[in-house]
């Protein structure tokens, strides 16, 4: 209530004073972007930082091997120009030649060849998922480098287009990562000029990025990214000209903000999805979750059309899936649905032993509205469930360390558009897995190994069936992105949740 009334009067006193048109001058040809609300980038180098906004500024300032068009999921070469599958777990780059980092050093195979052997051997790397498939790279000659993979791992082309970008292998082992993430050093369309960690950025565009990449040449010159954790401070930055752009935005501001002079504001569907997981497998010792008649009553007693309709409106959608169903190997017509049914799942419930609802602890990570009206939901079958709110970083070690018997999280897979992304990392036997499934592990083996697309298809939807059958996991509803911005802004927002600074322009 408080920040409801706190963005009303924002509006209003700006409204009524005759508000600076967010239609500000733009002869200096800057674009001011602010984020923080959903997490502020802790290391520039997103190998050991591993936030969103890392990845927005990794796809700024560096590049990688491949490119997926965002629109037509295409896979294009960047800094490779070609690729071929040598065997089952070798896979071939020819490189672009031509091609200089921000500081002048050549960019070759020597570059490609020290990035991922460091990155996949380092322990210290926080993004071990994207990069741990690799067991060596190899230099053939100066353009053309192997990478060979610790087993056919037919999804490799998809994560080289994720957050995995190569790095100056000169400068990188004079530097480091602390030295990386203070003055970062790409190929890429943007150069970092001045770094504020926790503050401010300031980018420049690469004015000789014009050896063919299919990103294209920045066309705002320059780019100041602010770190304001505070939205209501975000918004009135906005609403001021003081900002461009933040993609922070909660779908109650997207409406208001809609009727502001001279800013835009949208919401846009994303690979994220959010969701319930239960401890099935009974790491945490509460009994009720490891019978599939309550975690099915769970499933049974959420309305997630209402929190949909009410909570996230705009363009989320209820799905059933473990995944999103634009990745890759997202069998939608294998999943089991649960239609919102008290009734039903009050009967299962008592079937269980529970008649009366038990208590339970619930975890998730930041407020959420959509974890108070759960909250409610299951109040209704008798379930008084007490919510746990977790920033990020505390509720993952509580994850991994058997402390979450129910938890309602989201995962974005890293903008990555193929199910491995997601169900590969909970369900294949590791310290986020809470089923322990050995036939949905195996099943996963082969999904994730197999170099047939249909084969791979086959044996997801497999998994996708066991795990909605035994209600491992509820998928609540596809996640969407919701962005404020000047209305002279050309800005198109993309499902992999992608902020892509060099193709915004000014009308």
């Amino acid at each position: 209530m408080k920040r409801f009334k706190f963005f009303s009067l924002v509006l209003a006193l700006l409204l009524a004073a005759g508000t600076q048109d967010a239609q500000a001058d733009k002869s200096d040809d800057t674009l001011r972007i602010a984020w923080g609300s959903n997490g502020v980038m802790h290391n520039a180098d997103n190998y050991y930082g591993n936030t969103r906004a890392g990845i927005w500024f990794t796809k700024s300032v560096w590049d990688t091997l491949i490119e997926r068009n965002p629109i037509t999921s295409e896979y294009v070469g960047n800094l490779a120009t070609g690729w071929t599958w040598i065997d089952d777990t070798t896979l071939e780059f020819k490189l672009r030649q031509g091609v200089k980092f921000h500081n002048g050093e050549p960019f070759d195979a020597d570059d490609v060849v020290y990035t991922y052997n460091k990155v996949s051997t380092d322990e210290g790397v926080k993004t071990k998922r994207l990069v741990n498939w690799i067991d060596k790279t190899e230099k053939i000659d100066q353009w053309t480098v192997r990478i060979h993979t610790k087993g056919a791992f037919p999804q490799a082309i998809e994560y080289l287009t994720g957050p995995l970008p190569i790095y100056p292998n000169e400068y990188y082992e004079k530097v480091g990562a602390e030295g990386m993430s203070n003055m970062p050093i790409g190929t890429g369309p943007y150069k970092a000029v001045k770094m504020k960690p926790g503050e401010e950025y300031t980018l420049v565009r690469n004015e000789d990025y014009n050896w063919g990449s299919p990103k294209s040449k920045a066309k705002i010159k320059h780019v100041i990214i602010r770190e304001i954790p505070d939205l209501q401070t975000q918004v009135a930055e906005l609403i001021a000209g003081g900002i461009d752009m933040t993609p922070d935005l909660t779908t109650d501001l997207v409406e208001k903000l809609q009727g502001v002079p001279g800013v835009a504001a949208e919401q846009a569907e994303t690979l994220r999805i959010f969701y319930i997981g239960f401890d099935a497998a009974g790491r945490t010792g509460v009994k009720p979750i490891t019978d599939v008649r309550v975690r099915r009553a769970i499933s049974h007693a959420i309305n997630r059309k209402s929190i949909v309709d009410n909570l996230m409106r705009g363009a989320a959608k209820v799905i059933n899936t473990p995944c999103h169903p634009k990745q890759f190997g997202c069998v939608d017509s294998a999943a089991v649905s649960y239609d919102y049914d008290i009734e039903k799942a009050k009967k299962l419930l008592a079937e269980a032993g529970y008649p009366n609802g038990f208590e339970l602890e619930l975890y998730a990570e930041a407020p959420a509205h959509e974890a108070e009206a759960v909250i409610g939901d299951l109040a209704a079958i008798g379930i008084q469930a007490k919510l746990n709110r977790l920033p990020w970083e505390v509720y993952a070690d509580a994850l991994a360390n058997d402390k979450t018997p129910v938890f309602l999280t989201n995962w974005g897979s890293a903008s990555l558009a193929d199910a491995s992304a997601i169900i590969s990392r909970f369900f294949n036997g590791n310290a986020d897995d809470y089923a322990r499934d050995p036939e949905v592990t195996e099943w996963l083996k082969v999904a994730d190994t197999n170099t047939d697309p249909e084969k791979r298809k086959e044996f997801y939807a497999k998994a996708i069936k066991r795990i909605t059958e035994q209600a491992y996991f509820l998928s609540l509803y596809t996640g969407v992105r919701s962005y404020g911005y000047d209305s002279n802004l050309d800005f198109i927002p993309y499902v992999d949740e992608v902020l892509r600074f060099h193709e915004y322009s000014w009308k």
